[in-house]
């Protein structure tokens, strides 16, 4: 072999090579630039903003489904030809789920993506603070730990068997309410192996593991367990039938991390006492107090997810709102610059400036959509910016809920994230 036919070997495996990765590059940019699902008002043209390479078209199947780039683009397509084009028009005729396909170079399939056409949306954008009690669904695992036992020997019988977020439901096929009834299984067992059923990871196993008489007296797992979860946090909105939003976050395990299966859960009325400003390095946080009784209960909680926990308000709760229900904004609706956050963080309910700063479209992560700072003198002088306690405060742009508060940026508490109010309605 030549020199020459070397070198136009070694050409033509970069070529290749190139050509491959290129392809690769753009299926996966493309996968992650355009969501996979998009929210339509019926009869509203919306503006969606994605940063494409050249050459991509989006086809609509439908004729109730009507794209375009702002010219006379002929009905069921738009091609964007430049690089620079990094927004297409879309008009839903009427309500329905549609698909829209996408292409590279009109030839090659893309990915589908679909199109949810709706009416006017409105819900009520609230920024109370609620106390939050949650029942776990079954008994959490926190960790495993050692015991003393009757002899004076350091045992851990877990160790191994029980996984730190595994969730006990069942002693010897008796399903289980409360870790109460966990401890009085086991110390029933007189020493003899329990079987337990776990769930793990979505799935149920069954674990066996024999109790150990400790030196007080009773018999014991060698498990640290936990069945319930509490805390403060703010409602985000009311829709017009009693359902509700709080927080845009889903509640973890403060030990383990993990996202809480519940069971159920209660609102309750709480009264903030004391806030802790934040600082660099230091976020600030609400201190409250919760008022557990029947008289105090505000609504029911039934889902605890990672855009947020929800469930229904009850007849009292709606009776102390005021606030009037305003249009939900999709994705496309929010935009950089002035926002608002409403929030009763000082013991009343106001509207405090922001900015958004910065909105991914597309964010893997729901309730990371946007990067928004606090620039209301009040509430920086009041708080220092977002402090613990105020995750779920709604966001509100040019007259519409566009989403809430999650998270406070560490090492700036004027900054933090803000879900889309979309993935909260769609949890």
């Amino acid at each position: 072999m030549t020199r020459k036919e070397k070198l136009r070997r070694v050409l033509l495996w970069v070529f290749w090579v190139s050509l491959v990765f290129t392809a690769a590059f753009t299926w996966i940019y493309v996968e992650y630039a355009v969501p996979d699902q998009l929210n339509l008002v019926a009869e509203e043209e919306e503006i969606f903003h994605f940063s494409l390479p050249p050459g991509f078209s989006f086809e609509s199947e439908s004729e109730e489904v009507v794209l375009g780039n702002g010219s006379n683009i002929p009905e069921g397509q738009v091609r964007i030809q430049e690089q620079k084009a990094e927004s297409v028009s879309m008009y839903g005729a009427s309500e329905g789920s549609y698909r829209i396909g996408m292409k590279f170079l009109g030839i090659f399939p893309m990915k589908e993506i679909q199109v949810d056409v709706v009416e006017d949306m409105y819900a009520v954008p609230c920024g109370m603070p609620v106390g939050i009690y949650l029942r776990s669904d079954g008994v959490m695992v926190i960790g495993t730990g050692q015991i003393t036992n009757e002899a004076g020997n350091v045992v851990e019988p877990a160790y191994g068997v029980l996984k730190s977020g595994d969730y006990i439901e069942e002693v010897n096929g008796e399903a289980l309410e409360d870790k109460d009834e966990l401890i009085e299984a086991v110390n029933a067992s007189d020493g003899k192996t329990v079987r337990l059923s776990v769930r793990r990871g979505g799935e149920l196993v069954d674990v066996d593991v024999r109790p150990v008489l400790a030196e007080d007296g009773s018999y014991k797992l060698g498990a640290w367990v936990r069945d319930d979860t509490q805390g403060i946090g703010t409602m985000t909105y009311v829709d017009a039938n009693g359902s509700f939003g709080a927080l845009g976050h889903g509640i973890s395990d403060s030990d383990t991390g993990m996202l809480v299966y519940i069971g159920g859960g209660e609102l309750y009325d709480t009264q903030i006492m004391g806030i802790e400003k934040g600082a660099s390095g230091s976020p600030g946080v609400m201190s409250g107090v919760i008022y557990y009784g029947k008289s105090t209960k505000l609504g029911e909680v039934t889902e605890n997810t990672d855009s947020g926990i929800f469930g229904t308000v009850n007849s009292r709760f709606l009776e102390q709102m005021e606030e009037a229900a305003v249009p939900v904004g999709f994705r496309q609706d929010v935009h950089e610059g002035t926002a608002y956050i409403r929030s009763s963080v000082s013991g009343e309910l106001k509207d405090y400036e922001i900015e958004i700063q910065k909105v991914d479209y597309t964010s893997l992560q729901k309730n990371k959509g946007m990067i928004l700072k606090v620039t209301d003198p009040e509430l920086l002088e009041l708080t220092g910016g977002i402090v613990q306690g105020m995750s779920g405060s709604p966001i509100i742009q040019d007259g519409k809920l566009i989403g809430a508060v999650t998270h406070v940026f560490i090492q700036d508490p004027t900054k933090g994230y803000g879900i889309f109010i979309e993935n909260m309605l769609s949890h």
